[in-house]
This record gives structure tokens, sequence and C-alpha cells, in this order.
């Protein structure tokens, strides 16, 4: 019986610590088995037992018998690189994890194309074998019943193109990256067939779960070609940048190349290396942003004559031969994958680089869009053609946020969810709505049971399932600073349960870049149905509610701190039946930063935009049905708003109301009715608390939070009025 054999062997870890690297092997069987993992101490090959590690320069195994295990695959030392069919298994203990800790370490900024290229020098020394598969050490151990991911390289081959990203993407997938070794000439069918072997294989042993293919550039290309003909194995496609638009690339490399004297070829790929990045880009890889600008200039200094040297290794990943031959598969390549897009049912999501001087990546994007059926796109502008090494991307980031990540066949938002890393955390809330935040400066406070009003989250009970109900302000601008606010003060990942337009086609632009709304989509969002708020319930989640929703949300002129409730009690029932502690909340502040100038009535007035805003509407989703009143109305337009000098946001959130024990009492429509009344009552009164108590707050303003927070205080806090 043949097997895979892999070792979660790094190629390079020994080059970047003063310690010997362990390793752990995982060996499946192809004739449909279970995988075992072995201790990292012990490795059994044709009942030979290596003891301890026995590695040389990190990528070496021998057991002195012939056999060896080089680059993550075990070679038979006399018979060509060959895979050996014959493993002992022994059981151990399942080492997977079940749960990730809110705010875990992604290893995101720690790494540098450096690292790559370090790796490289290691990886590429001839030894006459195949392609291979390898598993970087540094992804670890993944999660339970991760999917498999596998990397397909560019030009160059090495494998190695995820080297920013393996711890990140080690927690949620099985990473297996493919090597095609400098020397090795096999042809592009000969390389389909091995992916498409191995992704025919990990189907045939769990049938249900998805496989990834991670393929960049030249990957893409294999990538598109196992989809094409493998239409009924559930395949999730990630394609960077992808080289099926190879005819029309602006820099005719194969031409030039053929026509270089020998003299200058170790130039070419210095030129080859500028031209498919951005230098800075890559060197700012794992710079602090909030760094004073003195010191990130130092570090970008030190980046990159660090990384000048090591780009000499380049003309050793692909020697000129080397060049010119996958030059010509690349063009086989893009030829036989675009012959067959209409073939492909797998899930696609395109990367692609606004700055990308090797190929027209942008216009290539929208091509696969229109011809694929079932397509997603994310644009980069800033970064070059190989964006998976530079700064301001991390691909787990990007598959979470463009719901693509699952363990199954079907998506769950809630079960397949994956809480935000501390990296992810510092971007969404420090980059992306940092600035809005610092103006907003949010002064959050709550009640404890004996109803005394403190600051803080202090009244707030930290275990769940709870149920915060609260008042939603003008286009859901509070949500950014609420959730904000728990996770850095209590470490609780609030869910947010969203219009279902922000996960559907309408949010899919044109030339849609990862956005706010993505950003949504990481910290936890999930479309509000009933069966994903019973699902959230059950895990003892936070969860964020408001039964005013879109028309709330979208209010118009004169309606600011209305609440706009069904008339039927939604929520207590659900709430009843799992215990859940019910938290009202109010907040306020959107009169402080804007003017609501223009609003639906006032838009459906103007020729132009009340097309636009019909058309916004006649793809809306409709949440509930007109029996439900008012807050039914799905009039979804962008309101126009004329900016103010920015004042401050409020919350307040209530004493808790427990229902634990109360669910045979709630049964009855008329307590149910009750419950719903008091708990809205407590929201009306939070409001009402908040717009009369900030006329006390000496802060209110944001010039004289500046003022404070220039003689006073460094950090983001300021202090309010005493509840």
């Amino acid at each position: 019986m043949a097997s895979i054999f892999t070792c979660n062997i790094s190629p390079y870890v020994a080059l970047n610590s003063g310690n010997k690297p362990r390793f752990g092997v995982r060996a499946q069987s192809l004739g449909g088995g279970d995988s075992t993992v072995l201790s990292s101490d012990e490795i059994v090959v044709n009942g030979t037992s290596f003891v301890g590690p026995k590695e040389k320069n990190g990528a070496l195994i021998d057991g002195g018998s012939g056999e060896k295990v080089k680059n993550g695959s075990l070679i038979d030392g006399g018979k060509n690189g060959r895979l050996k069919p014959t493993i002992e298994k022994r059981w151990v203990k399942d080492a997977v994890f079940k749960d990730l800790e809110l705010l875990w370490d992604d290893g995101h900024g720690t790494k540098t194309v450096k690292d790559y290229l370090d790796g490289a020098k290691e990886i590429i020394k001839p030894d006459g074998g195949p392609p291979r598969w390898f598993c970087p050490a540094e992804c670890g151990k993944p999660l339970k019943d991760s999917p498999v991911l596998l990397f397909l390289p560019g030009l160059d081959g090495v494998g190695l193109g995820l080297a920013l990203h393996h711890k990140a993407l080690g927690k949620a997938f099985e990473v297996r990256c493919l090597h095609i070794p400098v020397y090795d000439r096999t042809t592009f069918e000969g390389l389909v067939k091995i992916v498409e072997e191995t992704v025919r294989l990990e189907h045939a042993s769990s049938p249900n779960k998805p496989i990834y293919l991670v393929g960049e550039s030249f990957g893409a290309c294999l990538a598109l070609a196992v989809a094409a003909r493998n239409p009924k194995i559930d395949l999730v496609l990630i394609l960077v940048n992808p080289a099926t638009s190879f005819s029309r690339s602006q820099l005719p490399l194969l031409p030039i190349l053929e026509a270089l004297p020998d003299g200058l070829h170790d130039v070419f790929p210095y030129l080859v290396g500028f031209v498919t990045g951005n230098p800075v880009k890559m060197a700012m890889a794992n710079i602090e942003y909030k760094l004073p600008p003195r010191l990130q200039f130092q570090q970008l200094y030190h980046n990159l004559t660090a990384l000048l040297p090591s780009v000499s290794v380049l003309s050793d990943i692909i020697p000129k031969e080397t060049l010119i031959w996958r030059l010509k598969l690349l063009k086989s390549a893009a030829a036989y994958a675009n012959s067959r897009l209409h073939a492909v049912k797998a899930e696609v999501l395109v990367l692609a680089s606004g700055n990308d001087n090797l190929l027209p990546s942008k216009d290539e994007a929208h091509r696969l869009k229109s011809s694929l059926k079932n397509c997603k796109v994310r644009f980069f502008k800033d970064n070059g053609h190989s964006m998976l090494m530079e700064d301001g991307l991390n691909l787990l980031t990007i598959i979470k946020g463009t719901c693509k990540y699952r363990r199954s066949r079907r998506l769950d938002l809630v079960s397949d969810f994956l809480p935000p890393s501390m990296s992810e955390f510092k971007c969404a809330f420090d980059e992306v709505t940092g600035l809005f935040r610092l103006a907003t400066c949010a002064a959050v406070f709550s009640t404890l049971d004996d109803g005394k009003i403190v600051k803080g989250l202090a009244g707030v009970p930290d275990e769940g399932p709870v149920l915060f109900i609260g008042y939603h302000m003008l286009m859901g601008l509070e949500i950014y600073s609420l959730v904000d606010e728990f996770l850095r003060e209590k470490n609780i990942m609030v869910r947010g349960v969203a219009h279902p337009d922000l996960f559907s086609e309408i949010m899919e632009g044109s030339s849609t870049e990862f956005s706010v709304s993505d950003w949504m989509k990481v910290m936890g969002a999930v479309p509000v149905t009933g069966s994903n708020l019973f699902k959230l319930l059950s895990k003892k989640s936070h969860v964020l509610l408001y039964p005013g929703g879109q028309r709330e949300a979208l209010h118009y002129k004169g309606e600011a701190y209305k609440l706009i409730w069904p008339d039927q009690p939604e929520f207590v029932r659900m709430a009843a039946r799992f215990g859940a502690t019910i938290v009202p909340f109010g907040t306020v502040g959107e009169d402080d930063i804007a003017e609501l100038a223009l609003d639906y009535h006032d838009l459906m007035k103007i020729p132009i935009l009340n097309d636009f805003a019909r058309d916004l509407m006649s793809k809306s989703s409709r949440v509930r049905d007109e029996s439900k009143g008012e807050v039914a109305s799905t009039d979804l337009f962008i309101p126009g708003l004329l900016p103010k000098i920015p004042g401050r946001f409020y919350f307040l959130f209530g004493k808790p109301i427990k229902t634990k024990g109360m669910k045979e009492m709630l049964e009855d429509k008329e307590n149910a009715k009750q419950l719903y009344l008091h708990v809205k009552s407590e929201v009306q009164n939070s409001i009402a608390y908040l717009l009369k108590k900030r006329e006390e707050d000496p802060y209110r303003s944001i010039i004289d939070r500046t003022i404070y927070r220039a003689f006073y205080s460094p950090l983001p806090e300021v202090p309010a009025f005493d509840p």
C-alpha cells in the first residue's frame, strides 16, 4: 500500500536559530486510511526506528539504510528519488487544537522576504529527485478537522512563497507546499497529474471536506487546470496574480532572456526581482506601523541592507536554462488553463495587485470574474506581483474576510469562525478604523447589579450567553467602538448579527478592495437569522442584536434616537431558551459628528440618485415581512451627511436582565411582551441619560480632547462626565 510521507521540517529553520529543529512526521495511507501523527522523537521507516532528531541543515534525515527524508518527502537514495511504499504507523495522542484563543499570535510581521531567500538556499540544493510535497514546521499543528491547503508555487518552484504566512495558515489548515527542483523538467501535464493525484487521494480520505489550492502566478494556472479536470471535487481556489494573462504581459521576458548574453545572466534575476515585487514593501513586512517615523526608517534601512546581499540566490533558484524552460512551461500552462475555464466549478477567489509590472493582473481579475461561475475578486492597489511577500497582506485574514474559510461542504459562519488574532485586531482597530475611533473617542459606562452606574464594562457579565439589545445609530457607526471596547477591556468577542446584504453580491463591486465590510466578517459578524442566533447562544457567545435593524440605522430626518422596533417580542423567547442574560444599552453621538442632509425621501426626489436607490432596493434582501410594520421597510440607501467637528460617542449598558429559569414563564405571550417592553424602556432610558449627562462632559469636543492628550495622556483614554 502506497503512502504519502511528509515531515514537518522547515528547510530553513536551522538558519534562523541556534537550536536544532524538532520535527513530527505525518504518514497517510493513500488507500483511504487514516492520518497518524508520530512523535517528534521517533520515526519508523520500513521497520527501522530513528530515535531523536537526525537531520542535517534542517532538511535531511538519514536512517542509515539508504532511505532519506529530504525536503519533506521520503526518498529512496538509490532509485532516483521515488517514494517508498511501506511506512509503519504508530498511534499517538491526537495533537490538534480544538479552539483558538482570542487574540492569538499568528506570527504576522515576524518574517520578511529575506527568510524566503535564506530558506531557498537550502531547499534548492540538487538531489536529482522529482517534484514533491513538504510541510513547513512553522505551520505547527492545525485545528481539529482543518481542511488541507496545497500551495502551488510560481516560476521559482521553491514552494516557500507562503513563508510570511506559515504560522497563521498552519492553525487553520493542513498546509503542504509543492517543491519543483531547479533542474526538474516535468511537463505541465505531468505537474497537473501530480497535484491531481494528491487532490483525489485527499478527497477519497475526507470526502466532506473542501481542499484548498493556493496558486501564485504559474501555480494559479496549475490550480485552474486541476479544478477543470475534477469538477465534482469540492475545491476552493485562491489565485494570486494568476498567469493566465501571460500572453498579454507587458514585459516580454522570454525573448529578452534568449537574446541575453551569458555574461549578463547573473544580472537578470536582480532585474526580474525588482520588477516582480516592491522592495520597499517587502522590507516593511516586519515593521510596526506605530513606531515613530525615525525608527521606522532605521528599521527599513536595516532590512534593505540585509535583503540586497541575499538577492544573489535568485540566480541559483532560476538559472538561465531553468528560467527559459519554465517560461515556456508557463506559456503552455496559460493556454491549457484558459481553454478549460468553462469547466471550472470550484469556488474561486482572485487576489490581484494594482502595481503588477509583470502581468496585467487587474484586467485579468475582471476577465476571470466574468468567465468563472463562482468567483470573487479582491484588489490590492499598492502591491506588486509578489504580493504574498509584501507588507500589508495577511492571506488568512483575506480568506476569512471573504467568507471562504470552511471545514465542511457548507459554510457555517458560526462553527467555522476563527477568532481574530492580535495582528488582525491591531490592523482592524488601529489602522482601518483607528482615526475614526480616535475622533469619536467612546466613553463607556455600565450598570452593576445594585443599579450603580460605573465607568467601563464592569457591569457586563463575563460568562455567556449574553444578548446585547440596543439602539442602532445612523449607519451603524457605533459598532466599531463597541466591539473594540469589549476586546480591549474584557477580552470578549462580541458577535454581531448583521443584515444579510453584507454577505451578498450587493457588496461585491466591480473593483472591490478588502474593505470595512470584509473586516466586519473577520471580527465575527454573521447574517441575522434565527438559526444563527440559536447557534451563537448555544455556544454561550456574547451576541449583539439590533431589533430596529436596517430601518433604525437608515432612519429619516427627525428620527435620531427614536427606537423603531417591531411589535412582536422576537428575541425574548430565544434568550430564555438558553438562559441568556439580556443587557439593554443606549448609545448617542451621531448628531455630534454629522448632520443628516439627505434622507430616503430627499434622494427619491433627485433624478439620478433615485434610480441608484431603486437599484439598491431591488437587489436587497428582505429580513422581515410587511406584517412586522414600519421596521420591515427595505429602504436601502446611502444618506447624505454634512460632517461636523467631531464630538463624542457615549455608551451606557443597563442592568443585566437574567432569563435563566424563566423559559416556561416566557412561553406565555403576555409575559414575553412585558419583558420585551421592559428591555425597550431600559434602552430609551439609557439614551435619555446619556443625552443629558454628555452636557457635563468637559471633553465632549475633539478640540478639548486633543489638548488633554497633548498635556496629560499619551493613551487614547480621555476622562468623561462622572456617572
